[in-house]
């Protein structure tokens, strides 16, 4: 904000919950025993895997790798913008 005339635009609750719809995405680490929180269809995997999800702006789980290139190119091949979380 430059001068006190600016003010922020207040969102909605479902405004807010879809921004970035369709535009952004995130990776997020995790480890295999919490796959089927985010992925209820995906197999048992083996316990202690390090894996990448590629999740919407909203937290949708689009994709489930083991390499975090492959869940960054995945984005890119979609057009997908990928945002960093801190």
């Amino acid at each position: 904000m430059n001068n006190a005339t600016d003010k922020p635009i207040p969102l909605t609750p479902h405004e807010f919950a879809h921004l970035g719809d369709g535009a952004l995405a995130y990776v997020k680490p995790i480890n295999s025993e919490d796959v089927v929180r985010l992925f209820p269809q995906a197999p048992a995997l083996k316990p202690g895997m390090r894996l990448f999800a590629l999740l919407g702006a909203d937290g949708s789980p689009i994709m489930l790798t083991d390499s975090r290139d492959a869940a960054l190119a995945n984005a890119w091949e979609h057009e997908l913008q990928t945002v960093s979380l801190h």
